[in-house]
């Protein structure tokens, strides 16, 4: 007598094997017979076990839900059990709306049956984006035709503009801060702005003091006019 062989259907997911069975044994999916679900569900593993089908540790896990659900419905107490019921449940409903809607775009696609006669025209942008140097811009422009000397004195230009845009980083300004206190402790706060007049550094100074304050790096006095380093405790 031939051996009896069967074919299993490959499943995404737990959720997925999960909604095959309450459809294929008409369980209502808004209250779930556990007991019903388990016990199919667990007769599916067994089978792909048999055929050596891998199956994921998802599936593993939900097993294991299953039967947790299951064993702590009998409890004298089952709220636990009915609580992830209703999680359960709740994931299962989110999953076959998210089918739904996956059936209806896949009915609605019809890139396949549309193509264009003609290429179509596709806006390019041509902002140059590239960085470069002021003494690279003048050399550029002096190979162009420009003399030397212009060539000098358009670098001069550019270079004064990039300087007064200059952003000053946070991270340099911290390091002024830690050197200042290293050198002498205790200092105040207005002297850290001393002979700085632009406003990025002034603001990136502000900045570094912020954060080594909310880090403990450093403390202020109780007018914060005076900053000094924070004594580190056990030490």
């Amino acid at each position: 007598m031939a051996e009896m062989t069967f074919k299993l259907d490959v499943f995404e997911g737990p959720l997925d094997l999960l909604l095959h069975l309450i459809s294929k044994h008409q369980l209502n999916i808004n209250d779930i017979e556990i007991t019903k679900l388990l016990e199919q569900y667990l007769i599916y593993m067994d089978q792909a076990r048999q055929q050596d089908l891998e199956l994921a540790g998802e599936f593993l896990e939900m097993a294991a839900r299953l039967v947790y659900i299951k064993s702590a419905s009998l409890l004298p107490k089952p709220e636990e059990a009915e609580r992830i019921k209703r999680e359960l449940q709740g994931a299962l409903i989110e999953y076959a709306l998210c089918q739904q809607a996956a059936g209806m775009l896949r009915e609605s696609f019809i890139a396949d049956d549309v193509f264009v006669r003609k290429p179509m025209k596709i806006k390019v942008d041509q902002t140059y984006r590239l960085q470069h140097s002021p003494e690279k811009l003048a050399q550029a422009l002096a190979q162009i035709g420009k003399t030397k000397g212009n060539g000098q004195k358009l670098s001069e230009k550019i270079t004064d503009t990039v300087t007064q845009t200059k952003v000053v980083s946070v991270i340099s300004k911290v390091m002024f801060v830690l050197r200042r206190l290293y050198a002498g402790n205790t200092v105040s706060v207005q002297s850290l702005y001393d002979g700085i007049s632009d406003k990025s550094a002034r603001v990136a100074t502000f900045l570094a003091v912020l954060e080594l304050t909310r880090f403990g790096r450093i403390e202020l006095n109780e007018d914060n006019t005076m900053l000094s380093m924070k004594e580190k405790k056990g030490g």
